[in-house]
């Protein structure tokens, strides 16, 4: 479950063709199997490598310590409590928790900072576990060696590596619906989510909590897809797809009722929530992106280790991938490409549009955006089919004797055509931060406080947060329904004391 497993679907494709025969640890049946414990684990071991060195851990022994010892806890009263299991927090503002093979579990900070107890972090993480003890990622490789998926998963690849090029900059609109596909190729099925529902369930309830948190676990996330449609349709945006620990997960009536009944087995098995000490450990929590990967400040884009700016058209969204950032348009067919050109490129400007960007005719024009110079190309290039496309590329000189491109991106010409003001719009605010952005660049905290006898709308007044009201309601799990009492500890959301 989650978007970091397609690497580890094509090495599982390497594996033996005709599999063994394997005990499963929680049915303790027999089953045929491309991997066998051994596999699992030097698989999971390899892989977390690759994890870290996409999403690295989040710098924070007491968070990570307290992690690890609740999984290691859950995972001693587990059904392979023989594993040497790995609990890592992610540095990544994503609603989102998965497993590898073998016994690595990895939680986001950002699905920590929506729940809101001990109980509710331990509902995710059995869930995950249940996973790795149940065998699915075995399972799924199996499934996916006997149904020919390697030359599938192949492709997938391809176009992966494909796309960090400054040549696939034109497909990037198309990256933004399709960015997370490689994570879900092959999602697991319904049975497995169900049984690993079951086993959370299980694992709670022999860890002393009560099995009926992973009931509140779903409402807490389904809450955070509600309000991200909410917001969505009160800017005039499309409502977005599912990104987060949902995604696998389906969240429909059915599946609620199946979850009720699997942790209603285990009813009176419940102790303390451990809400206090979850708080405990969330004042401070980051909250929201990296600042070394730069920051989204609603219509603005901030980056202060590469000093740039930008702001976004109205109603335009901005995408903070790993290595570009996007302003995307309403229709979600056209886009504002940022990149940092690689080194290895050079600094002439045309040195640059010749090599990353291979147009076949044209205009150049030589011209500065907010006092950085700059040189934009106008016309066409082929693309990977050999077919005629438009382009509109601009390699600006920033601090440092960095170059950046900067990509007009559209679906097809009649699209680009459509965008073009809002895309020069956009491009022309391009700029080294001010002193001004750099105030707003403040990295966020979560801190806890007592609710107010006015409520939300004291706390809302002093929040950075846009919505900030409906945003403080959800990370306290009150944005469907219900209400705290005054005096009640609360998270709330600040800038860092520091730039």
């Amino acid at each position: 479950m989650g978007k970091r497993m397609w690497s580890w679907v094509l090495a599982s494709c390497l594996l033996a063709a005709c599999g063994s025969q394997v005990r499963n640890p929680v049915t303790g049946q027999q089953e045929r199997s491309v991997m066998d414990p051994q596999a699992e684990i030097a698989l999971g071991r390899r892989e977390h490598a690759a994890i870290l060195k996409d999403t690295p851990a989040y710098a924070n022994d007491r968070v990570q310590a307290y992690v690890n010892a609740l999984g290691q806890r859950l995972a001693r009263l587990s059904h392979r409590s023989d594993l040497e299991w790995h609990f890592t927090v992610l540095d990544s503002p994503e609603i989102n928790a998965f497993a590898l093979p073998g016994g690595y579990v990895y939680v986001t900070r950002g699905i920590m900072a929506y729940l809101d107890s001990e109980a509710e972090l331990a509902g995710v993480m059995g869930h995950e576990i249940g996973h790795v003890t149940a065998r699915h990622g075995a399972q799924r490789a199996t499934r996916q060696q006997d149904a020919g998926l390697g030359v599938l998963a192949a492709s997938v690849l391809g176009a992966v590596l494909d796309s960090r090029g400054l040549s696939g900059a034109g497909r990037a609109v198309a990256e933004v619906s399709q960015v997370a596909a490689a994570g879900y190729v092959a999602s697991y099925g319904r049975e497995q989510e169900l049984q690993a529902d079951g086993l959370g369930a299980e694992y709670l309830s022999r860890s002393q909590y009560d099995p009926q948190t992973m009931v509140r676990v779903i409402g807490v996330l389904k809450s955070q897809e509600q309000f991200a449609a909410d917001q969505a349709r009160a800017q005039g945006r499309p409502v977005p797809a599912p990104n987060n620990w949902l995604a696998s997960h389906p969240s429909n009536d059915q599946r609620l009722q199946a979850i009720t009944r699997l942790a209603a087995q285990y009813r009176g098995q419940g102790g303390d929530p451990g809400r206090e000490r979850y708080l405990d450990v969330l004042d401070g929590l980051h909250f929201g992106e990296r600042a070394s990967q730069g920051l989204t400040r609603g219509r603005h884009f901030l980056h202060a280790a590469l000093d740039l700016a930008l702001t976004a058209p109205p109603q335009w969204a901005i995408q903070n991938l790993a290595d570009r950032v996007l302003l995307v348009n309403p229709a979600r067919d056209a886009a504002l490409v940022v990149r940092l050109v690689p080194p290895q490129l050079g600094l002439d400007h045309d040195t640059i549009l010749r090599q990353g960007f291979q147009p076949q005719s044209g205009r150049v024009e030589r011209k500065t955006v907010n006092g950085q110079s700059a040189t934009q190309f106008t016309g066409v290039r082929l693309n990977a089919q050999g077919q005629p496309e438009p382009l509109v590329a601009t390699i600006v000189s920033g601090a440092a004797n960095r170059r950046f491109a900067l990509v007009w991106s559209a679906r097809d010409g009649a699209a680009l055509q459509r965008a073009r003001a809002q895309l020069q719009q956009a491009q022309d605010t391009f700029r080294p931060m001010s002193a001004a952005d750099h105030e707003l660049a403040r990295p966020w905290v979560l801190r806890t406080t007592a609710l107010p006898a006015g409520g939300w709308a004291p706390l809302a007044g002093r929040s950075p947060l846009e919505a900030a009201e409906a945003q403080l309601r959800l990370i306290n799990g009150v944005y469907g329904g219900g209400e705290l009492r005054p005096g009640q500890r609360v998270k709330v959301v600040e800038p860092s004391a520091a730039p």
